[in-house]
Parts: structure tokens; sequence; C-alpha cells
């Protein structure tokens, strides 16, 4: 599937953000938009998976991300339902294969992840089988890319305390997802790609958050062979994503980037003299870092 326009985040859809009244630092009285956080609990069939903190759009896409960045929905699995419920704040995947995660629901890892995210199982479990395409990255799109993303709608801009996740092929933005946790962000990503059959081996994932052990098991579980941010490492992020062959980019601000993974398939076209300096208003979460 190709989209003819990007999907973008809505800043002024009023359920995303609510007003609240305080006081700055000069002691006037202010009001200014807080993003919200609304429980999202996700079952698989009939067995309740977990409840999630999220802003609350694109709820599917959650569901079916998470579910699938967990391992537990298969490449093969047939979904026959997704049925959110407003009301409840629920979602339930069923599918054609009978499932059961008690075995690995015991085991939680929590993440580094803001909004706090969590891990069933074994963190690595499911990555044995994950072969990345080699994927080559020019430095060009990497440049247009972080123009592009810079001046697109975002709550972020709008209201703050919030990650950014875009799926881009080449130098071209096709899904743009925010939520309070890049977990989620990630993850929204993730079930837009599988609801809609989108191939990965073509494409790069792009975050405002951390590069961590879990953003980078949760792109190679997707098949996304180049995760780039505007954020730090971390070691262990780096050292999973060199096992796996995923070209890792962070720090991304203005002409500077740094490579820690896969330099080998970087190609560095650019030219730097034509590429202008990040305007600080369009900064989004990890530029300061």
């Amino acid at each position: 599937m190709t989209l003819e326009m990007p999907l973008l985040p809505d800043p002024t859809l009023p359920r995303l953000t609510r007003p609240v009244r305080g006081h700055d630092h000069t002691g006037a009285e202010v009001e200014i938009p807080v993003v919200e956080e609304r429980p999202l609990t996700i079952y698989l069939n009939s067995q309740e998976i977990v409840t999630a903190m999220t802003i609350g759009d694109y709820p599917e896409y959650l569901a079916l991300g998470f579910l699938r960045n967990q391992g537990m929905l298969r490449d093969d699995d047939v979904v026959t339902g997704v049925d959110y419920d407003d009301e409840i704040e629920t979602v339930v995947i069923r599918t054609e294969r009978q499932t059961s995660y008690e075995d690995k629901l015991k085991k939680k890892t929590r993440t580094s992840g803001c909004a706090v995210g969590t891990v069933f199982g074994d963190m690595m479990e499911g990555l044995e089988g994950v072969t990345l395409p080699t994927a080559h990255l020019r430095t060009s799109w990497l440049y247009a890319l972080a123009r592009q993303i810079n001046t697109l709608p975002s709550l972020y801009l709008t209201a703050g305390a919030i990650h950014g996740t875009v799926l881009c092929e080449r130098d071209r933005v096709l899904v743009y997802m925010e939520d309070v946790g890049r977990h989620n962000a990630v993850d929204k990503v993730a079930g837009y790609m599988l609801r809609h059959r989108v191939p990965a081996a073509d494409k790069i994932l792009y975050t405002t958050g951390r590069l961590t052990s879990e953003m980078v098991i949760k792109t190679a579980m997707m098949g996304i062979p180049v995760l780039a941010s505007r954020s730090g490492f971390t070691a262990w992020g780096v050292e999973i994503a060199r096992q796996l062959g995923l070209t890792l980019i962070g720090r991304m601000r203005g002409q500077r980037f740094v490579c820690l993974s896969g330099e080998d398939r970087l190609i560095r076209d650019a030219d730097l003299s034509m590429v202008a300096d990040e305007d600080r208003r369009h900064r989004r979460k990890g530029a300061e870092e």
C-alpha cells in the first residue's frame, strides 16, 4: 500500500488536550493546553493483555502494533476482528488461532520508556530468526526527512509532553504518530503497517525518543532496517543494532548526526553547504540532550 498523502497528527482534535489554568514565573494567570492521558485496555481474544496509558488516538493501531511487537501476533495470524469500545476504552483483537499467553504475561520487564513501558517475556525472544535486509541509506534522505518532520503539524509543538514516531520511505514521510510514550508511538506505526500490509524492507523509522534497546528491538521486529532519532543512544541499544545489522543514526540536529551502527551502508551524498541549520522553534523533544 502506498499513501498519496501522509497520515499526520491532528493537534486540533479536542480530545487530545484540555485547557488548564495556572500561573507563570511572574505570577500572571495563564491557560495552556495540556495533553490528556487515557487508559486503553487491550485484549487478545478472551485474554486481557495490558492497560496502556495513551492520548487515545488510533487505539486500533496501538493494540495491533503492541501485540505484534510483543510477539503475541504472528506473521501468519489471521486477524478476524478489531473492535474498539470508546465507552469502556477497550480494544479486542480476535484471531483465527486460539491464543494463551499466561506464562508470557508472568514475566514483565519495565522499560526505560516514558509513561512506563512494559515488555512481556524475554526481551530478546523472537529476534533469533530476524534477518534485516541490507538497505543503503543516503544522507540526503536524512536531511530532507528532518526538514519535513520539523515543519509538520505536531501535538508536541502545541502542548509538549509527547513523543513522535515517523515511518518514512527514502526522503518521504508516510505515517507520523504521537503519544505520551515513545513505545506507544512506535506501536501505532507497527499497527498501521500490519493492518494495511505495508512492506518494511525499504523503510526508515524516525523517532524523537532515545535509541534504547526497546526501540531497537521493536524496529527489528517490524523488519525495518534503519532507525534514526534526534536523541542519543544507550550502549545496549547500539550493541543489539550491530548484532542485527540495523543502521542506527542518532543526535540528528541541523547538519549533524552520529552513526553508531551500519556506517558501511551509509551513502554520504548530501552537500552540507545546502543543508540549513535547524530553526529553534521547530525543535522536537530530545534536541537539547
